[in-house]
């Protein structure tokens, strides 16, 4: 199945599972799919690489693609944040397929860095991928993070942002602005990469230029908030909200 395929039908499981739910997060479930999808289907290794999501409110995208690989019940995505059920609103590692429970935001980085030491400590191959928003990256605990992978030019860790530019309170320069965020990042550094986040080429390319590098690599990922469904895209207000039955109806419409 084409990637592109997946992920349209990742997309309509992430709004059916946050409608039937009645909460979630569709905007960055929705900006970082593309980006999950070319991972879990084309770029990892799930026997020796691993994948922390550290923007844990983006869970529905994350459990819709373990579903799609096989890894949990596709009947699994019904119990979305119910108290019975055994998907939480953000991942736990009690969840198959999930490395660990995330979802205070900032803190990923800083477990991907130990899984990366761990592996070159104990000589083992593989890498870790850990994907951040980019309202995360105004955690102080990121930036040190970021300073200790340089430290030990942590090559098998490839850092990815979900760029879309909005966060729950507005966009990214009317909370606190992320200005030059390519130089910053450099600075700590970290190599950079920019690619189109929704461009499985550009993904592709983005991932296998990080894996040619001596220190960490950050990927910027230009993604659109609520990317799919038309109503969705660009707004803020999407960040964490469910649709109505109408809006439900629509945007499954529109995903095909």
């Amino acid at each position: 199945m084409e990637l592109e395929e997946i992920s349209k039908k990742v997309r309509k499981d992430i709004i059916q599972m946050i409608y039937e739910a009645k909460s979630g997060h569709p905007g960055g479930s929705l900006s970082c799919t593309d980006i999950l999808v070319y991972l879990y289907f084309k770029e990892m290794d799930l026997k020796k690489d691993k994948f922390i999501l550290s923007k844990g409110h983006a869970a529905p995208a994350l459990y819709s693609v373990l579903s799609q690989k096989g890894i949990i019940d596709k009947k699994e995505l019904k119990t979305l944040r119910k108290a019975t059920g055994s998907l939480e609103g953000h991942p736990c590692i009690k969840t198959k397929g999930v490395e660990v429970s995330t979802g205070s935001l900032g803190q990923g980085l800083s477990v991907a860095n130990g899984f990366a030491l761990a592996k070159k400590l104990d000589k083992k191959p593989g890498y870790v991928y850990v994907l951040l928003g980019d309202g995360e990256l105004e955690e102080g605990q990121v930036w040190e993070a970021l300073m200790t992978a340089n430290k030990y030019k942590l090559d098998n860790l490839v850092i990815i942002v979900d760029y879309n530019g909005l966060q729950i309170d507005g966009s990214i320069e009317e909370v606190k602005t992320l200005d030059n965020l390519e130089e910053k990042i450099e600075s700590f550094g970290i190599n950079v990469i920019c690619c189109d986040g929704h461009n499985m080429t550009q993904i592709g390319l983005a991932l296998a230029e990080a894996k040619q590098n001596s220190t960490a690599t950050c990927i910027l990922a230009n993604t659109i908030k609520g990317k799919g469904v038309s109503f969705m895209e660009n707004s803020a207000s999407w960040h964490g909200k469910c649709p109505s039955e109408d809006e439900y109806k629509k945007a499954i419409e529109e995903l095909g």
